[in-house]
């Protein structure tokens, strides 16, 4: 049977996910389905989210102002200018997930989005953020799902605009981290409106 929210160390019920580690505490009670907005942030959650693809993202979480730091703190038109040098910069660097395609497709997507009009990428993925009173609040893990409509129609969006490394599952990734759906269970701390 999937679990609830269960209590921490502080007593405080959370999503059982967000539990495992200090960096996962953290990151559940502060950052996980707050809202983001501004095109560099949500390229940052992209790529992240990218790299993240078969791994665990404590792997990703532990090594995120390593890839800050590799990665020009995501800024678009920074990555967008990263020349072949910089991408076996990036392949030497033990600080960030060392994945010949998934570095690849940080820098072709940046490419891509440098072209977009400012706000354009923030109001795409914002397009898509489902409407709240439609969705049933999750009690366990078993009622939070791995893709939804919405986000397999962000990923085939896109895709067609010429972005990679964006499948409907990590999509759907995208849309929790960034607050476009709020997938904290029913009686978690973290549920509902926050500043």
């Amino acid at each position: 049977m999937s679990a609830g929210a269960v209590p921490g160390p502080d007593g405080v019920l959370r999503c059982p996910w967000g539990l495992s580690t200090a960096d996962y505490v953290a990151y559940h009670d502060e950052e996980w389905g707050r809202p983001v907005h501004g095109d560099d942030a949500l390229f940052e959650r992209l790529c992240l989210e990218a790299f993240q693809s078969g791994l665990s993202w404590i792997t990703i979480l532990r090594r995120r102002e390593g890839f800050r730091s590799a990665f020009d703190g995501f800024k678009i038109a920074s990555v967008a200018a990263f020349t072949d040098a910089d991408q076996e910069r990036l392949l030497a660097d033990t600080g960030i997930i060392r994945n010949r395609a998934k570095i690849e497709a940080a820098m072709a997507n940046a490419r891509v989005l440098a072209d977009w009009p400012a706000g354009e990428l923030d109001a795409l993925i914002w397009s898509y953020a489902p409407d709240p009173a439609g969705r049933p609040v999750p009690r366990t893990l078993a009622d939070v799902p791995p893709i939804s409509d919405e986000s397999t129609a962000l990923s085939k969006a896109l895709k067609k605009r010429g972005l990679r490394f964006i499948g409907p599952t990590t999509a759907y990734a995208l849309m929790q981290a960034c607050g476009l759906v709020d997938d904290h269970l029913a009686d978690c701390v973290a549920r509902g409106p926050r500043p």
